[in-house]
Parts: structure tokens; C-alpha cells; sequence
């Protein structure tokens, strides 16, 4: 008789997790190698101050990217199979493009005209339109992300990200080498929703169809209206700094900050959507599980950790020669925001996965409301930071309200949600890369005194960072590695 493999809803959840973190990871190494050499090879071309117009322009274009999405994306990942009808995905669709027109025609003629004023720069009225040309388009995907993502696809998700984001990255390089100037970052922006369209087509099979249900639209946005609340706090949390460097500073010094703030905050939330991406269904799945959801979660933030902490502790201790002598020294004014900010990431992603946990209890009202307390607080130190002490006191600042947010997710898991998580549990879980950058840390403190070379120093704390991390858990990541294996071996 043929042996018959029962498996347990643990055990396959485990192995989707797997797959998943396996492929998310797959494009995060894709993708962060080629916009690290992206953006060296824009940042020779081009100057700080045509990025900085950039960031200028992407402060609103990427508030009103947070108003396109309604949060329909996350409701319909969020929702069980059982709540979900083929009406859901169709008015879903029909909602975001309707919503897209309207807000296009807004940025176009409303927003762009504004923020040429605000920040005197007649550019920019050329530059916003362009660039909301994502937003006019990004809906049409929105559907099939959701789809892929509920499915736990997340291979055919990282062949579609890095696809379109490799080829949008070659195309702006010849632009600037062609003196495209602003409007080859411009193109990079902009360029990766043409691309993955027909990809996201082809791999879901989905087409939209003329249906429009009134319960299926209340259903999706009654909670996409507390996600959608929830994403514009955030976003506007996340870029106040750029929205006040641009206005008090000028171009050059947000160019300069944008670099820092591109090789330190941007890695930390690509890794964080890369599990979040993975977890986040997983969470809606198990959210009456508050065991699993507690072990999930302190798994989450160790992988985070163990991946940020090195390169945070790197840019600390060599922020100043890797600057001048990859970026040279027209960015010598990136090395302090990007070691202070390097240290603010290192707080941040001990709280990498509150979002998506919140979400996945079906507690987006919750969520809303952290990012009021947030904002209330970091909108007064920033603005004083940045008045005082430039780009500098800008880092400072959100060093000190991503400290805030640490102790917020501690009273949240103490009081206002199911999953208790206590300070001894959350640092028992993370003491490895805890443990390996304090080494690390100091080796290359030691190192820079006698005046080795960063390259040397790079290398070396990497090796005692991964050593130390072999020797307590190393057993751990074997089974993990097995595992991940053994899933890509069964398919």
C-alpha cells in the first residue's frame, strides 16, 4: 500500500511562508544589487540638486499614490475565501480606475501648479503630470497583485517586480547618459507600471468585466477607508522631512538627504514589505490563532533584524569613506543624515511587522490611530530639527520618534490587542543580531582607529557578524534552509 503524506494546515502554512520568504527574498537581492548600481551610476551623472527637484515632485505625487490605492488592495487580500466573491475583484477594479481619473486630473491641474509654488519651482508643473501618470495606471495591477499576493504567488510577483524594475532602470541610465537630465529619474519613477501591466495580465488570466455590485464596493472599502486613513498618516509621517527640506532648504540639500535616506530607510521598508508581503495574508488567515500569530511574529522581526543590522552598523561605522569614494564628493553631505539614520532604522525594524499584524487582526481603526499619535508628535520635532540644524537635525528627529514608535508597539501589544508580547520575549528572540552588531560595532570602531580600509573593515565585520549568528542559531537557519528546498524540490 502507497504511503500516504497528511498534511496539516501548520505545516503547509509553513511551507507557503517558506516559498514565499524564499521568493521575496529572490527579489529584494535583485532588486537592491541593481538600484545600489543604479543609483551610483545616476548619482555620477546627474547632480543633488535634480534629485532633490525629484523629491520635490514625488511628496505629492506619492500622497496622492496613498489616496489611488482606497485600501482595496489590502481588503481584498485581508478578506477570508468565504467572504469573497468574483463581484468584489471586478467593482474593486472598476472603483480604483474611476478613483485614478479623478485624481489624475487633480495632480495635473490642481496639485502641479500648487507645488510650483510652493517650492518656486516652474518645473515642477511639468514634472507632476509625468509623473501621475502611475497613478492614472496603477489601479489597472491592483487586482491582480491582490490575487497573486492572497494565492501566496509570490514567485511570479518577484519575476514581474524585477522584470519591469530592471528594465525602467536601463532605459533612465541611457536617458542620463544622454542628457535626459531631471527626466531620466523622472522615467525611473514613473516607468514600471507600463511594464508590469501586460505581465500581471498574462499571469493571473484575470480580465475585468462590467460588474459593479453596491454591497460587494461596501464591503472592500469599509475597511479600505481605516487602511486608506491609516496609509496617509504614514505617508505623510515618512515625508514630512522631504516636504520641509525641500521647502526650507532648497533642492540641493533634499538631493543630499534623499541618498541618505535612499541607502539606509528605503532598504529597511523594501525588506519589510518583503515579509510583510509574505505574512500579511498569513496573519488574516490565522488571526484567531494567537498563538501562531505571536510565534509568526517575533520570527518576522529576528529575519528583519538579521538582515538590516549589518548594513545599518556598516553605514555607522563607514558612512563617511563609502560615500566620498563611491558617490565622490559632491556627496559629502550625505555621511552624518546617513549614519544617524542608519541608527533610527535599527529602532524601526524591531516594530517591522505592527502593521501588517494589526491589519490581519481586522484592527485597521487601531492602526489609524497610532499614526495620528505619531504624526502628532514628529511633526513639531522635525520642523524644529530641521530649522535649527538643517539635514541633520531632520535625522535626529526621526531618530527620536522611531525610539517613540518602539515604545508605542510595546504598550500596544501590552494593552490594546490579543497577541501579548512581552519586552523579556521580544528581546530573548532578537538577541543574536543583537549580539553580532555590538561585535561587529566594535571591530570596526577598533579598525577605523588604526585607519583600515572600509572595504577591509566591510569584509571583516561581515564575517564576524555571520559567524556569530552560525554560532546561536546556525542550527536553525539549517532547518530553514532545508526546508525552503525541499518546497522549491516538491513543486
Amino acid at each position: 500500500m502507497d504511503n500516504i503524506v497528511t498534511r496539516t494546515p501548520e505545516s503547509t502554512d509553513k511551507k507557503l511562508v517558506a516559498s514565499g520568504i524564499f521568493w521575496n527574498l529572490i527579489q529584494l537581492v535583485i532588486n537592491q544589487s541593481f538600484n545600489f548600481i543604479l543609483k551610483l551610476v545616476l548619482a555620477k551623472l546627474l547632480f543633488p540638486s535634480e534629485f532633490g527637484v525629484v523629491g520635490m515632485a514625488t511628496v505629492f505625487t506619492g500622497f496622492v499614490q496613498v489616496l489611488n490605492d482606497l485600501g482595496i488592495g489590502a481588503a481584498l487580500v485581508q478578506r477570508k475565501d468565504t467572504q469573497l466573491s468574483k463581484a468584489h475583484y471586478h467593482t474593486a477594479f472598476w472603483t480604483g480606475v474611476a478613483w485614478s481619473i479623478v485624481l489624475y486630473l487633480i495632480m495635473s491641474f490642481g496639485i502641479a501648479p500648487l507645488a510650483s509654488w510652493f517650492y518656486n519651482k516652474p518645473v515642477l508643473q511639468s514634472i507632476i503630470p509625468v509623473l501621475s501618470i502611475g497613478i492614472l495606471f496603477s489601479p489597472v495591477n491592483l487586482v491582480h497583485r491582490a490575487q497573486l499576493t492572497r494565492q501566496m504567488n509570490f514567485k511570479k510577483l518577484a519575476f514581474i517586480d524585477n522584470t519591469s524594475n530592471i528594465t525602467v532602470g536601463i532605459i533612465a541610465v541611457i536617458m542620463a547618459f544622454r542628457g535626459a537630465g531631471v527626466w531620466a529619474l523622472v522615467f525611473n519613477v514613473v516607468g514600471n507600471v507600463f511594464f508590469e501591466m501586460p505581465m500581471f495580465f498574462k499571469a493571473t488570466g484575470w480580465k475585468p468585466m462590467f460588474i459593479f455590485q453596491k454591497q460587494a464596493f461596501k464591503d472592500v472599502f469599509g475597511f479600505g477607508a481605516y487602511t486608506t486613513g491609516s496609509n496617509i498618516l504614514n505617508y505623510l509621517y515618512n515625508n514630512l522631512d522631504y516636504l520641509l527640506i525641500g521647502k526650507l532648504l532648497g533642492a540641493t540639500p533634499l538631493g543630499v538627504y534623499t541618498l541618505a535616506f535612499v541607502l539606509t530607510d528605503t532598504f529597511r521598508g523594501r525588506l519589510m514589505a518583503v515579509i510583510n508581503n509574505v505574512m500579511y495574508p498569513i496573519y488574516g488567515k490565522k488571526q484567531d490563532d494567537i498563538v501562531s500569530l505571536k510565534r509568526y511574529y517575533l520570527k518576522v522581526v529576528l529575519f528583519n533584524c538579521l538582515f538590516v543590522f549589518p548594513v545599518m552598523i556598516f553605514f555607522v561605522a563607514e558612512g563617511g569613506p563609502f560615500v566620498v569614494s563611491v558617490f565622490g564628493t559632491k556627496w559629502q553631505g550625505t555621511v552624518m543624515p546617513l549614519q544617524i539614520l542608519s541608527v533610527s532604522v535599527m529602532f524601526h525594524i524591531l516594530v517591522s511587522g505592527n502593521t501588517s499584524l494589526i491589519r490581519g487582526l481586522g484592527k485597521p481603526g487601531l492602526e489609524m490611530k497610532q499614526q495620528i499619535l505619531k504624526a502628532a508628535i514628529f511633526l513639531p520635532s522635525l520642523a524644529v530639527g530641521i530649522y535649527f540644524y538643517g539635514i541633520a537635525g531632520a535625522a535626529w528627529a526621526i531618530l527620536l520618534n522611531k525610539v517613540i514608535v518602539v515604545i508605542v508597539a510595546q504598550y500596544t501589544f501590552k494593552y490594546l490587542i490579543p497577541v501579548k508580547i512581552t519586552i523579556s520575549e521580544f528581546f530573548n528572540e532578537i538577541k543574536p543580531p543583537l549580539a553580532a552588531s555590538a561585535l561587529s560595532l566594535t571591530v570596526a570602531i577598533v579598525f577605523n582607529t588604526l585607519g583600515v580600509n572600509y572595504i577591509i573593515t566591510g569584509i571583516t565585520i561581515s564575517l564576524i557578524y555571520c559567524a556569530v549568528i552560525y554560532l546561536m542559531i546556525g542550527n536553525m537557519l539549517k532547518s530553514l534552509v532545508q526546508t525552503l528546498l525541499n518546497r522549491q524540490h516538491n513543486r
